[in-house]
């Protein structure tokens, strides 16, 4: 007689850490069909910013709906409010271009997942404990995090990679959108409008070389980048 699943059974009942150890499932995660389309996004995103980056001190005043349309970083909801765009492109615009941000690399967490991570803290600088702390941050209050941070690359890609609900997801980063939109619309044409036009005035005076300076900076900051990634 086979007695050889008895005794399996008698060593899994005796060791109850073996007996978990045998059942407990493996999760293999297959990346979907669309998983490089994000990455095409991400890419093309990435280069709107650095173009931004380079021609704000020009668009800011002339350009303000397409300077928002490559970037919505902070800094330039803060100038392009300041500079006269209309509350209603400022809302819709900048509005888009964050949730376009955050969505590509939400999506992009939850096609690549840690493999997405690694990317991060290879060519960002991001650490291993900085990624636990926003990891135990999100466990711990995700109501108040994807509002706060609704223009964070790492959260939007950390929510893709924890999976979160579709539904909270999409509550959550419209209610951060539109607190940030209004923050830094009530700031740069309210108590702070006059400093903030200064800036421009400055920037106006010195565009020239403020673009140039921003060219060289764009080039310092990638290369810094790729060798870090490559050095890693």
């Amino acid at each position: 007689m086979d007695t050889s699943g008895d005794a399996n059974g008698d060593t899994a009942a005796a060791d109850p850490a073996l007996a978990a150890t045998v059942v407990e499932p493996v999760e293999v995660h297959h990346r979907p069909s669309w998983a490089p389309l994000t990455i095409v996004a991400f890419i093309s995103l990435v280069v709107c910013t650095n173009i931004a980056n380079v021609v704000w001190a020009d668009w800011v005043d002339e350009h303000p709906a397409a300077l928002l349309t490559l970037s919505a970083r902070l800094r330039y909801l803060v100038f392009t409010a300041a500079g006269g765009i209309d509350a209603l492109p400022y809302g819709v615009i900048g509005g888009l271009r964050i949730a376009a941000a955050f969505l590509v690399c939400h999506l992009a967490g939850r096609a690549y997942r840690d493999d997405l991570l690694r990317i991060f803290t290879r060519y960002l600088g991001l650490t291993p404990e900085a990624l636990d702390a926003y990891h135990r941050g999100l466990d711990k209050a995700e109501i108040i995090i994807i509002p706060w941070f609704a223009g964070s690359n790492i959260i939007a890609a950390l929510t893709g990679v924890r999976k979160t609900p579709p539904v909270r997801l999409l509550t959550l980063l419209a209610i951060g959108i539109a607190a940030r939109l209004a923050l830094f619309w009530w700031l740069a044409t309210g108590p702070f409008e006059d400093e903030v036009k200064r800036v421009l005035k400055w920037v106006d005076r010195y565009t020239i070389p403020i673009i140039i300076g921003s060219i060289a900076l764009v080039i310092l900051v990638n290369v810094r980048n790729f060798r870090r990634g490559a050095g890693t």
